[in-house]
């Protein structure tokens, strides 16, 4: 696990070694025990080590092929290379250490850029093939470890995280306005872009190819994409299960690979749960980690967000080593500076308990297993895939499936939400079109309410999951801390996509209407909210786990912050988006934000969301266009 920076100059010109160095240390939290830079003329690679695998000096990057013409630098954990090491060695490569690292560098002499086919893991590589001239990127199939990229007529550069990019002279930190739009109708960005202008996020499962054999040339394709299309083969739900069983144990076990003490978050619901009940086959007392909040000032719904019991009974039954951290309100406003420093490119909803529980699981280990991946897989948010089901066609599937994407600001309130310059730079830039962008490469039908379901799980994959393992790693990365999460493993992700989606949802017939602001809204909407969602892997988790949690209902893991919002937090709220001072209404309009704050406060309307996003993007703007801490 490392960061990786790098540079290819178009234009021929030599890479500064200076600039490579800045740009490297500019991560060098993603990679503390080591830093290295490699200049070959017109390219040059940075990488900064977090020593998982090998700790020796022998693992030190970027890694370069016996001959010197390969050179790799990479982040990651290839968890199938002892098997590749294997296939490698019969074909004549020898080892000098016992890294992942080396497997990718032979592995890219062997099969070339074929060989992102053969890794089971997660990546973000660069690799110089000095034999053709070429600088290839690659990122894995499902997008857990990010890869930036700026590109103009004179160079490529090219970066684990954006602060890298922004050490090269040649770019600066502006707002992409579309990206703006996006994020505050999405609460994402679905598209490749980001919130800096001319910056872009490699998709998974992509290469991007930059030839300096003769014209220099750019090109990208994509190596991998979801197909969640139901298995033909009949297959009873017990023979599902019992290879859903077979298969978890088998990802969680191999994801375990590692020279240095690995963890587990643990909420106590069947995901992190079950991947624990599994850990503690190889490692007997692991440690584990949650994170609860103060609910003194909560109300309603929100008095069920704490997880502690729930984990507690998981801990004392798996005798795991836990650790628990609790949050304030006041603990939100102690990190946001720091916390979207490390973000960045905001995606998704609230996220400052994912990097105080990263802090807390890095006092004690270098790398933890995440959940992540289990409700995307296997249909964990009933409420979301059956707005779709009562469409006739596919647009009027994909209409009332962008209806409830926009979790932020609707259509008709885009006007006025942002200011008049703002608006006048995006209103061509239609949120519409970027979401239906979305399903382009999706091979499923739309004819039945299956295939509505599994165009959904598409949807959600590419876009909400993605979002989220963005977020995780930058936020556990901040920490050094890899992040693994076993529910996306190469085999399991495959089976999951061939699993009939009854097998995974049981009440096909009926859609609730769920506001996606209400906190515990995946309680209210059945009266048993576990009878729904993820069926098979609740089935199988009760192999795992007892009745009391593997029969528990849908818990999001959030703060308390509706209450928070209007209550504890209200005044820190007020004086960051209130104030004279404010930099977000460069953008956005001061009144439609005061209206919201207004009916927040009052209880006329939820807008957790919205306020969370406003005040993450006034700190993007102090931290990144101001230069402010």
């Amino acid at each position: 696990m490392c960061g990786i920076a790098g540079v290819c100059q178009l234009d021929g010109s030599p890479v500064s070694a200076d600039v490579l160095r800045r740009m490297g240390e500019s991560i060098s939290h993603r990679g503390p025990d080591g830093a290295g830079q490699y200049v070959d003329g017109p390219v040059g690679l940075a990488n900064v080590r977090l020593a998982i695998i090998d700790v020796s000096s022998a693992g030190g990057q970027p890694m370069a092929s016996e001959d010197g013409q390969v050179v790799l630098s990479y982040n990651g954990e290839i968890y199938n290379f002892q098997q590749l090491r294997v296939e490698l060695q019969a074909a004549g490569y020898r080892f000098r250490s016992q890294t992942d690292t080396e497997v990718a560098v032979h592995a890219w002499e062997a099969w070339g850029e074929r060989c992102v086919d053969r890794f089971n893991g997660m990546f973000a590589f660069a690799v110089w093939d000095r034999r053709i001239r070429r600088l290839f990127l690659a990122r894995d199939r499902y997008g857990v470890k990010p890869l930036y990229y700026y590109r103009d007529g004179r160079l490529v550069a090219f970066a684990s995280e954006i602060k890298a990019l922004l050490r090269h002279p040649a770019i600066s930190a502006r707002v992409c306005l579309p990206a703006l739009s996006e994020y505050f109708t999405f609460q994402n960005i679905f598209s490749d872009r980001t919130l800096f202008d001319g910056v872009q996020l490699l998709p998974p499962g992509s290469i991007l190819e930059v030839a300096l054999d003769n014209e220099p040339r750019v090109s990208q394709r994509r190596y991998w994409d979801y197909t969640f299309r139901s298995s033909e083969v009949a297959t009873s739900f017990e023979e599902s299960a019992d290879e859903l069983h077979r298969l978890f144990r088998q990802a969680v076990l191999r994801q375990m690979v590692s020279d240095v003490p690995v963890g587990a978050y643990l909420s106590g619901g069947i995901d992190s749960s079950s991947i624990t009940a599994v850990a503690v086959d190889r490692v007997r007392r692991i440690r584990t980690f949650t994170c609860g909040f103060d609910l003194s000032s909560a109300s309603g719904l929100e008095l069920a967000f704490d997880e502690r019991n729930a984990a507690e009974v998981m801990c004392n039954r798996l005798k795991t080593e836990h650790y628990e951290i609790v949050l304030h309100a006041g603990d939100m406003e102690e990190v946001l500076p720091e916390l979207i420093w490390h973000l960045e490119d905001l995606r998704v909803g609230q996220s400052y308990p994912n990097y105080y529980v990263a802090r807390l699981a890095s006092k004690f280990v270098r790398v933890v297993l995440s959940g992540s991946g289990g409700d995307e897989m296997f249909a964990g948010y009933p409420w979301r895939y059956y707005r779709g089901l009562g469409a006739r066609s596919a647009e009027s599937y994909y209409r009332a499936y962008y209806d409830y994407w926009q979790r932020l600001i609707p259509d008709e309130d885009r006007g006025s939400f942002f200011n008049a310059t703002a608006f006048g730079e995006i209103k061509h830039h239609e949120p519409y079109e970027t979401f239906r962008s979305v399903f382009a490469g999706a091979e499923t039908p739309l004819e039945t309410a299956e295939d509505f379901v599994n165009a959904s799980l598409y949807f959600e994959a590419k876009t909400f999951l993605h979002g989220l393992l963005l977020v995780e790693d930058k936020l556990s990365m901040a920490h050094s801390l890899e992040t693994r999460v076993p529910f996306l493993d190469n085999d399991l992700v495959d089976f999951a996509m061939r699993v009939p989606v009854p097998y995974k949802l049981r009440e096909l017939a009926r859609a609730p209407h769920v506001d996606e602001n209400e906190p515990g809204k995946h309680v209210k909407y059945r009266r048993d909210p576990s009878s729904d969602g993820k069926v098979i892997m609740r089935h199988m988790a009760r192999r795992l786990l007892p009745e009391e949690i593997s029969a528990r209902g849908k818990q999001g893991f959030s703060a308390p912050d509706a209450s928070w919002f209007k209550g504890e937090s209200i005044d820190y709220v007020n004086q960051l988006l209130r104030g004279r001072s404010a930099s977000i209404y460069e953008f956005l309009d001061r009144d439609y934000v005061a209206r919201v704050l207004d009916e927040h406060t009052a209880g006329q309307t939820n807008h957790r969301l919205l306020i969370w996003s406003l005040i993450s993007f006034e700190w993007w703007c102090r931290r990144f266009l101001l230069g402010r801490a």
